[in-house]
């Protein structure tokens, strides 16, 4: 029964520390908000995780333990399917950031209060949450970015690494909730185009990270240095 108590401790200070840091942030989440949103004292956090830092850590680690498992097993699925042959380049889109946004059905993995955490995290991170994502993120990344490689031959891969880069943003800045969307427009939209509608996020999103992915080269201007 012990075991079973510290279990079930552990699992509410980590849902309380997702929530607040969630709201709030890591900067503006107290140790004693978690406390009480927890419903246990310092000396449990402090024995279960030691720091703030370190439940940060184990709050996104316990769901991305799971995400990273999930997309490689979507991409090794789709590459022995595939028998040697690339990808298409909307089946790794919707490997890597597909496998992300579903996240928010799934109430077990965190819902939609994990994914505004991520996206508030990555918009605003602290830099031992960015070495801490790099690190966790990193086998992942290697195996898309391959994949990516092979899909986009004739797209020189520099080019390939940029747009990557550029979707991670996009969907971090959405994920992030509508409080961002109206922080940067007056612009009305209907509530059924709210991108608090996840039915709608989700293909809205996809089509814009592929459009973007598929768009053509950019030409660049010549400068002094190119002539030299």
């Amino acid at each position: 029964m012990a075991e079973v108590r510290t279990s079930d401790t552990r699992e509410r200070i980590l849902d309380a520390g997702e929530r607040l840091f969630m709201a709030h942030g890591y900067e503006g989440t107290s140790m004693r908000q978690i406390t009480g949103e927890a419903g246990v004292n310092l000396a449990a956090v402090n024995y279960h995780f030691g720091s703030k830092e370190a439940l940060m850590q184990e709050v996104f680690r316990r769901r991305l333990d799971w995400l990273n498992e999930e997309r490689m097993r979507v991409l090794d699925l789709m590459e022995a399917e595939a028998e040697g042959k690339p990808l298409k380049p909307s089946q790794i889109v919707d490997g890597f950031f597909g496998t992300l946004l579903r996240m928010a059905g799934d109430e077990k993995r965190g819902g939609v209060t994990f994914l505004r955490l991520l996206g508030r995290t990555l918009t605003e991170p602290s830099e031992f949450i960015r070495a801490f994502l790099a690190h966790e993120y990193q086998v992942v990344m290697e195996r898309y970015k391959e994949a990516l490689f092979r899909s986009l031959p004739e797209v020189p891969k520099a080019e390939i690494i940029w747009r990557f880069h550029f979707m991670l943003g996009a969907t971090s800045y959405a994920i992030a909730g509508t409080d961002a969307l109206r922080l940067v427009t007056d612009w009305q939209i209907e509530d059924e185009d709210s991108i608090d509608r996840l039915d709608r996020l989700v293909p809205r999103l996809m089509s814009f990270l592929l459009g973007g992915l598929r768009s053509p080269l950019p030409q660049f201007s010549e400068t002094t240095a190119d002539r030299k």
